[in-house]
């Protein structure tokens, strides 16, 4: 018997060109909680082969080549850290605890994971070292005040887009015919003592 190769989920969710897609962690899981949790990687049946090397420099070395191979065909990479001190994330767990506003944002293996602290620092340490590259950079931003974490993110994604220069798409003429005909029957849809068409009167109104 022959098995496929394991396809990652974020492969099969890529973005569509001119769209965008936002990935919570994807393929970086295969070297945070899997690396803090060997028995995920037992779970995962490494062959034998893989798994007598590195693992994870070959994790990090597939992360790199399809990132790069994303770039090479004109996707646009931003990866964004968001990173908060211990004590922080402690006083926003007591705040799921203690607010009925927050309680459904409540899971237990958040709790657990804590005990976990200090292996995550050393993995998100050995994942930048190794997967922030020249073509799919990470940016790392302060997140213990959120208002800050917003801004820069915001930052950076609109510095991305400033350089993308998306513009609007023209249509051909097939969809200006039909755009004519769609606004002619629109117009003779308008109630009595309203004009036909309110937005070509007055088109920065309704911009």
């Amino acid at each position: 018997m022959v098995s496929q190769p394991r396809v990652k989920l974020c492969e099969q969710h890529l973005p569509a060109p001119g769209q965008i897609a936002v990935f919570n962690r994807s393929h970086y899981e295969e070297v945070l909680v899997v690396r803090v949790h060997p028995e995920l990687l037992e779970a995962q049946q490494v062959s034998a082969a893989a798994n007598g090397g590195d693992v994870w420099q070959r994790r990090f070395s597939e992360i790199n080549e399809f990132e790069r191979d994303l770039v090479d065909h004109g996707v646009r990479i931003v990866k964004l850290l968001l990173n908060i001190s211990n004590e922080e994330q402690r006083v926003r767990f007591l705040r799921r605890c203690d607010l009925p506003e927050k309680h459904w944002k409540f899971s237990a293996s958040d709790i657990n994971e804590r005990e976990h602290w200090d292996e995550y620092e050393c993995a998100f340490s050995e994942m930048l070292a190794h997967t922030s590259t020249d073509w799919a950079p990470w940016h790392v931003i302060p997140a213990d005040h959120k208002w800050f974490a917003r801004l820069a993110a915001a930052s950076v994604l609109m510095g991305t887009l400033m350089r993308i220069d998306p513009q609007i798409p023209e249509v051909d003429a097939e969809a200006r015919e039909a755009l004519d005909a769609a606004r002619a029957e629109l117009e003779t849809q308008a109630p009595r003592d309203e004009p036909a068409d309110p937005v070509a009167e007055d088109p920065d109104e309704y911009r």
